[in-house]
């Protein structure tokens, strides 16, 4: 198997545990807040990766230095901040319109690639990009309410994440894998709990009885083994073997696999405009997958005169 489709195929599985771990997610947060249950979920995820770290890779540590150090923190700020605005985005907006802004980052990341990498995306990815983006407006868009305060919270988590893709692309074929992960990880982990003393009830979230409670223990353990250390570890390492454009779309096909955990495990019904929108999306992503022809458009022309 090629190396660029292993990795097409590896992120596809971070999109899968992601958007299969949103209901349990969902259900945590009604008992912890969500900048608590993010700090603790980082947190955890960031001891896990230190302590592969230091077992299997301790080797890692003679290459920290300043500058991987501050890239691993500019990559972490940005994958925080889109927690922070989308959370907060959502105490104005509704799940729909949040769902459908944060997939915007499927049309920023190829805007970013070519103003900051030079990267311009193919014709293919082009139309991948445009199909998918309809697609979520289909998925996503169950009431279409004019934009608010909320909304722009949301698109400002859509820039982030989509930073987030192009950063982890530039950085991760310059530095170790695993010693870059532990550091954009823990940078997220200080940030969040930060953030829960200060925008939440602080003390009262980090409660013992809280944090054992059976929804809480479950969505802990499997965001912070699964969904985060194992889902960034993934896509630190392999995003350096494909597009950006490529990791966006394969991206945009997290509230898909969010839609059919919630029609399996939650009784959620999909409408036919969102069933409609999930395959779009897919087939998005397979527009990107498809190999641009490289024949020159007068070598075109040549043969048909010829």
């Amino acid at each position: 198997m090629k190396r660029p489709l292993f990795a097409d195929l590896s992120l596809l599985f971070v999109t899968l545990i992601w958007g299969t771990t949103f209901v349990i997610v969902q259900n945590a947060i009604d008992f912890l807040e969500p900048f608590a249950f993010n700090g603790i979920r980082f947190a955890v995820a960031a001891l896990l990766l230190i302590f592969c770290l230091l077992v299997f890779q301790r080797n890692q540590l003679k290459k920290l230095n300043f500058k991987l150090l501050a890239s691993g923190i500019f990559i972490g700020f940005w994958l925080y901040l889109g927690y922070v605005t989308q959370t907060i985005g959502l105490l104005y907006t509704t799940t729909s319109k949040a769902g459908f802004i944060t997939g915007l980052s499927v049309v920023l990341v190829p805007l970013f690639s070519m103003v900051l990498l030079k990267q311009y995306p193919s014709k293919n990815a082009v139309i991948g990009v445009v199909t998918a983006t309809l697609g979520l407006f289909l998925l996503t868009m169950t009431d279409v309410t004019s934009l608010n305060i909320g909304d722009g919270f949301v698109f400002v988590c859509a820039i982030s994440f989509g930073l987030h893709i192009i950063l982890t692309g530039k950085f991760s074929s310059k530095y170790p894998t695993l010693l870059l992960t532990v550091i954009q990880i823990s940078t997220v982990a200080l940030l969040s709990i930060g953030s829960s003393f200060i925008f939440e009830s602080g003390k009262k979230s980090f409660q013992l009885d809280i944090l054992m409670s059976k929804d809480v223990l479950i969505a802990l353990i499997v965001t912070s083994v699964f969904a985060t250390a194992m889902a960034f570890f993934i896509q630190t390492n392999f995003q350096k073997f494909t597009s950006a454009t490529r990791v966006a779309l394969i991206f945009a096909m997290e509230p898909v696999f969010a839609a059919i955990a919630g029609y399996a495990w939650a009784d959620e019904r999909l409408s036919l405009s969102a069933f409609l929108g999930c395959i779009l999306i897919f087939m998005g992503m397979i527009f990107a997958e498809l190999p641009t022809n490289k024949i020159p458009l007068l070598r075109k022309n040549k043969s048909l005169e010829g």
